[in-house]
């Protein structure tokens, strides 16, 4: 296995564990113009598209039955409990159909889409798996959660992989994988700077937050706080774990004390791409912090990505041997 598509490739946080696992990215295409540009800053060889998928034909970039692997993963926001009960958008879930024409025109030996997993819970998910069967590919499901395989992020995500005619490998975690946690992505102590927690114009709920925090780990403890919290989770947690799911939007900040008061700041999109296992050489392009962050939580974790390629590699190696 040797190059694959990337289909809503974002900033290329999938792409990176592809390449990691040995394979070379030809095609990327996003409708995201930073997305775009940071995935060009990392993978200058690729043609990189700003489009949607449906608009382009894939025959034009590659030939079909040349390709070992497409990777897409399509719009998860509608798909997500992050969403609360705000009003879903059907056509951005179907935005996984249209992958199917692409796997059709392209015939890749393998395919892997990544999403939320509760799209499992879309009444059109079976009928996308029975469309991948009905292209002559064999088909599994995988819940993998990132913190299994060694990201210091507790990441719980969905693998639809697929085989050409292959059986798809059972994608388990590494069992020598080592447990990370938020101290392992923080920056050096310094390099950004804190403010003081307890003031006048703090907001109430974030003070309250803290307050509930020092009561339960102690005076000197030294935490995040949670924003935009679900299921009943407290609105902190400890640095001695992993980091909660990464979003869109800026959701932690870190608590310590300095010459014996709180202080505060949130977490920068450096740590938070350290949290989605990506290698320091991996850049973002010119942007805000908004858009880093945005780009962080929309991202694959790397790690979980070289893990699934890699055990994809190994059965597809033992069926190619065979057939020769």
């Amino acid at each position: 296995m040797k190059s694959f598509v990337d289909l809503f490739c974002g900033g290329g946080l999938g792409a990176r564990g592809a390449v990691q696992a040995g394979l070379e990215p030809v095609l990327a295409i996003d409708l995201w113009e930073f997305a775009c540009k940071t995935y060009k800053v990392n993978f200058p060889e690729a043609v990189v598209i700003n489009d949607r998928i449906e608009k382009i034909d894939p025959l034009q970039h590659c030939s079909s039955g040349s390709l070992d692997l497409l990777i897409a993963s399509p719009e998860c926001t509608n798909h997500s409990v992050a969403k609360g009960s705000a009003p879903r958008d059907e056509r951005s879930k179907e935005t996984a159909l249209h992958t199917l024409d692409w796997i059709s025109a392209l015939k890749p030996r393998w395919v892997v889409i990544e999403n939320v997993k509760e799209m499992k819970l879309w009444h059109r998910y079976q009928s996308l798996i029975e469309s991948l069967r009905n292209l002559g590919y064999l088909v599994d499901d995988f819940v993998l959660n990132s913190a299994d395989f060694g990201s210091a992020q507790s990441r719980s995500r969905l693998f639809l992989v697929a085989g050409l005619g292959v059986t798809p490998p059972v994608i388990t975690a590494p069992e020598a994988a080592t447990p990370l946690t938020v101290q392992d992505i923080l920056d050096p102590d310094g390099t950004w700077p804190m403010k003081p927690l307890f003031v006048p114009n703090r907001a109430k709920a974030t003070a309250a937050r803290a307050r509930d925090a020092i009561a339960t780990l102690g005076p000197d403890a030294e935490f995040l706080i949670v924003y935009y919290g679900s299921g009943g989770k407290k609105s902190w947690q400890t640095l001695n774990s992993p980091l909660r799911t990464v979003t869109t939007i800026d959701r932690f900040a870190l608590v310590k004390k300095r010459s014996n008061r709180w202080h505060i700041r949130m977490l920068q999109p450096s740590e938070l791409a350290r949290a989605m296992s990506l290698p320091s050489e991996h850049q973002f392009a010119a942007g805000t912090r908004r858009d880093k962050v945005k780009i962080c939580g929309n991202g694959v974790c790397s790690i979980v990505m070289k893990n699934v390629i890699e055990q994809i590699k190994i059965v597809d190696h033992k069926f190619q041997t065979a057939r020769t």
